[in-house]
């Protein structure tokens, strides 16, 4: 018998099965019927060096810490190049693989892809997270030589892979325009809760604090997020406003979460602001439960204007009315299912919120519309089909190559829990 392909997914920004859009493309990739290999760093109690969950073959390198600048960027993406190159190597000869999906950041990895595909053959399928150069931008406040050093790596992924996976239209665009790629070689797969799976479950009391009002923020902390303006938006509420009915839960980690605390105790709100740190699973989904306003803080800029915010398919999804700027993918996701402040103004932020917490009829109106966009719109197993249409597409050049291979038999309807 010939066995079926095999996929190495290698991921540098966080591990699986943490990394939601990457663990859910493992899963339907093993579902469709492939052997599925992922590298990716150590977190949290995912510190195995090698484990096999889920029938999904995992391969983890040690990440000394996290940047905070260009230099630190280049030593934490140094180290991590380096691991990866050798677990690729390992996970050839302990399991195999015949096609390599590199997800970024960085816009490295296509120097290990390109090993693989140059020498050996195999496929190259860039999985298109982050936009780099704009995210350099937003951060740092500036372009430069960096700024056009990544300009650069993004070109030579593009022009490495074999075919790009795209979150939204804007990401394919960019792909085209200025990747290079072929239009029919670029395919959508948005970053969309598994709804089978992404469900309300019993809320978390204790981060109510006994008030009427709960805000919820989840995501990363970083400078480009825009977390601080959600804090001085409530210090507004809580202080301009004399607001006592209100209090906020910030999930997730970043290199901005001890600013972000200072800057709590410092605006007066520490005792009203909850940092649970990063979470996930159950304990993700009871926070999330427990909320009742969402904010999407992330400013705009030419970074957050591109990209399609998790946040808000989560929000929607479980029937939270929330508040963001006026994104232009943003606005996309959510339509009528948010309401947008203005002019990256905290101030503008907080309005927008109060008329949430005044209006109960308004916030149960943007929960339906959110649930009602979620159902129509928010498919896994149609971003699933497109996922192995790619991968279908790209074994398709690999035999072209001399690389022949089976199609896999299985189909996207089963699930393992």
């Amino acid at each position: 018998m010939r066995r079926s392909p095999s996929i190495l997914i290698i991921v540098e920004n966080l591990t699986v099965p943490l990394d939601r859009r990457v663990w859910q493309e493992a899963r339907s990739l093993r579902d469709a019927g492939y052997t599925v290999s992922v590298i990716c760093p150590v977190g949290g109690r995912y510190t195995a060096s090698y484990e096999v969950l889920e029938g999904i073959h995992v391969f983890r390198h040690p990440l000394p810490f996290e940047a905070d600048g260009p230099l630190g960027y280049v030593v934490e993406y140094g180290t991590a190049l380096f691991w990866e190159f050798v677990l690729s190597i390992r996970a050839h000869f302990k399991v195999g693989f015949d096609v390599v999906q590199a997800c970024n950041p960085p816009d490295l990895m296509f120097l290990i892809a390109g090993f693989w595909k140059y020498l050996f053959g195999k496929p190259f399928v860039f999985d298109h997270h982050d936009i780099n150069p704009e995210l350099y931008e937003a951060k740092f406040g500036r372009r430069g030589g960096f700024h056009r050093l990544l300009t650069m790596l993004e070109r030579w992924t593009f022009r490495t892979a074999d075919v790009s996976i795209a979150t939204n239209e804007t990401f394919k665009e960019i792909a085209v325009s200025r990747g290079g790629m072929q239009p029919d070689r670029v395919f959508i797969v948005r970053s969309i809760p598994d709804v089978s799976r992404f469900k309300r479950v019993a809320p978390d009391a204790t981060l109510r604090q006994g008030k009427k009002h709960v805000l919820g923020y989840v995501g990363i902390m970083g400078a480009q997020d825009g977390v601080d303006l959600l804090i001085e938006a409530m210090a507004h509420l809580v202080h301009h406003e004399a607001r006592e009915d209100v209090a906020l839960v910030v999930v997730g980690s970043g290199t901005e979460l001890p600013h972000l605390q200072r800057l709590a105790a410092e605006r007066g709100v520490a005792d009203v602001v909850t940092f649970t740190g990063f979470l996930s699973g159950e304990p993700l989904l009871a926070a999330l439960s427990s909320v009742d306003i969402g904010v999407i803080p992330d400013p705009k800029n030419a970074y957050n204007d591109k990209i399609s915010m998790n946040k808000a398919f989560e929000y929607m999804t479980l029937g939270i009315p929330f508040v963001q700027f006026d994104l232009m993918e943003g606005r996309k996701i959510a339509g009528d299912a948010a309401l947008y402040a203005d002019d990256n103004s905290p101030v503008s932020l907080a309005t927008e919120i109060a008329r949430l917490m005044d209006e109960p009829e308004l916030a149960v109106r943007l929960a339906e519309e959110g649930k009602a966009r979620a159902k129509a719109l928010l498919r896994w197993d149609e971003e699933a089909s497109r996922l192995v249409a790619a991968y279908q597409l790209a074994l398709d050049g690999g035999r072209k190559r001399g690389t022949s291979m089976p199609a896999p038999t299985a189909t996207l309807s089963g699930h393992h829990n």
